[in-house]
């Protein structure tokens, strides 16, 4: 017998989340920056029990290749992070910049769970600081020019970064597939 396919719960607040999650490097270093955002659902409200996580390279380009763990050290680059989202859709990450790996531009992954989700979506957030590079990325060439907007975060200051996600609708975050 074939069961259905069912859609990811809302039980992120007891299972995923953990300590230190959005602490992918500790927010004295001089390094960090800090990335945050809203998860918005089709009509723009906000998604109060979604979990975003983060993967990426440090800021020479390099993508950590040792055991790791989620209680972190304090000085450490992990090269990923997890954050709920608040009751505002709300969620935030203290992390570095990344380097450039390979010809492509700069960028951290994301990915989104989220209730009425079968699997997690993933999408890319770029910084509008490197747009001579997004050029020569061959995962924007890929998004229609109309559409890279939604995977270039904002800056806000020196060290911070706003990246929304709507997950549908009015500017509609682009998802990749793999």
């Amino acid at each position: 017998m074939i069961t259905p396919s069912q859609t990811v719960g809302p039980f992120f607040g007891y299972a995923l989340p953990y300590a230190g999650g959005p602490e992918v490097v500790p927010a004295w270093r001089p390094d960090a920056i800090g990335v945050r955002g809203r998860v918005l659902d089709g009509a723009g409200d906000p998604v109060p029990d979604a979990l975003v996580e983060i993967w990426q390279a440090d800021g020479n380009g390099e993508v950590p290749r040792r055991p790791g763990a989620l209680a972190r050290a304090g000085h450490g680059f992990s090269g990923f992070g997890r954050c709920g989202t608040d009751a505002g859709g709300g969620f935030w990450f203290s992390t570095v910049k990344p380097g450039a790996i390979g010809g492509g531009a700069p960028y951290i992954a994301v990915l989104v769970f989220a209730r009425g989700l079968l699997k997690p979506v993933a999408t890319r957030l770029y910084f509008p600081e490197d747009e001579a590079a997004h050029d020569g990325d061959p995962v924007l060439a890929e998004v229609p020019a109309e559409r890279r907007a939604t995977l270039v975060a904002e800056r806000e200051d020196e060290r911070a970064y706003r990246f929304d996600v709507r997950l549908q609708g009015d500017r509609e975050t682009v998802f990749l597939g793999f």
